[in-house]
């Protein structure tokens, strides 16, 4: 077993992954993770990580207790950020996209909320690989791609995409995002450009055929994300109560966060990103693929925005009344 597992020049076989033996699946895992990480790895062919991938989809399906479950989805994960070349560690997240978008109408109730948890370990470092590359734009648009492309969980033209992953991802991006960078891989995190990141929802908000998608895309991610960045509210609430109450904040990324260019603007003031951030969406409601229910949807929420803002205290129109 020891040879058949720790050879560098093969990645371990799909067989020893999906073992019934706990063990010879850890091994297996660890090998993998050293193979993939040799500095004179290429990518693998398409085929070969599908094949991969397969096996890990099922390492992880044997996996039966919490902690467990918890440790090998870190583990697996990890694996993104341990990669030594960049671009096959972008074809490792590809591969597991589209695997988990190929597997996921397969999997039992009993095992959802384990590949709920490994999709939000993706997210995380998937953002601190981003993070490392210090958001280059090259980089950040092959990850969007990734999401949005065939096979992508965000892809808008693929009946294939099971929407309760679609409905995941808007759920735990922000929260995943803000973790990445109050807990960076690197000292100083250059700023997050939000534009960038958020264009395949956006894209997926305007092109969806379902409004379910597009509500939840605005109650999970647009919404919060305003919100965080809009002017703060006083209130009479007792402090406790009103923390629980009250929106997230997302106080690492509305601090460390730009439009679309990482070294060129530096972080952003909240009230300027977010009237970026607004005219990015009111861009995409005028595009001419983006469908007419969900071009109203937009502007409605744009206008509802933009008129908050207006009426905030310390706004030109709050202060004009005022004066008045």
């Amino acid at each position: 077993m020891a040879s058949d597992t720790a050879s560098t020049s093969n990645p371990p076989l799909g067989k020893y992954l999906a073992s019934t033996d706990k063990k010879t699946r850890d091994k297996a895992i660890k090998n993998l993770s050293a193979f993939l990480s040799d500095p004179s790895r290429d990518a693998l062919p398409e085929a070969e990580m599908a094949k991969l991938w397969k096996g890990i989809f099922y390492c992880f399906w044997m996996s039966d207790k919490p902690l467990v479950q918890q440790a090998l989805a870190s583990e697996i994960a990890e694996i993104l950020l341990t990669i030594s070349k960049l671009s096959v560690s972008l074809e490792f997240l590809g591969g597991f996209w589209e695997s988990i978008v190929r597997e996921w109408n397969s999997i039992d109730r009993l095992r959802i909320d384990k590949y709920y948890m490994l999709v939000r370990r993706f997210v995380n470092a998937s953002f601190k690989l981003l993070i490392r590359a210090e958001w280059d734009e090259a980089v950040c648009r092959e990850y969007n791609s990734i999401l949005t492309g065939r096979g992508g969980p965000l892809c808008p033209e693929d009946p294939r995409v099971p929407t309760s992953l679609a409905y995941h991802l808007a759920d735990i991006y922000l929260e995943e995002l803000d973790k990445a960078l109050g807990n960076s891989p690197v000292s100083s995190p250059l700023p997050a450009p939000l534009s960038t990141l958020l264009s395949p929802f956006l894209t997926l908000a305007a092109r969806t055929q379902t409004k379910t998608t597009y509500q939840r895309i605005q109650s999970a991610l647009l919404d919060p994300l305003y919100s965080a960045l809009g002017p703060s509210e006083e209130s009479d609430e007792p402090p406790s109560k009103r923390a629980r109450l009250s929106t997230p904040t997302f106080q690492n990324l509305t601090s460390n966060a730009c439009s679309t260019s990482s070294k060129e603007e530096g972080p952003l003031r909240s009230p300027e990103l977010k009237k970026v951030l607004l005219k990015q969406m009111f861009d995409v409601a005028s595009e001419p693929g983006t469908r007419d229910a969900n071009r109203r949807r937009f502007y409605a929420l744009w206008k509802e925005n933009m008129e908050d803002d207006e009426g905030s205290p310390g706004s030109p129109a709050h202060n004009a009344v005022d004066g008045s």
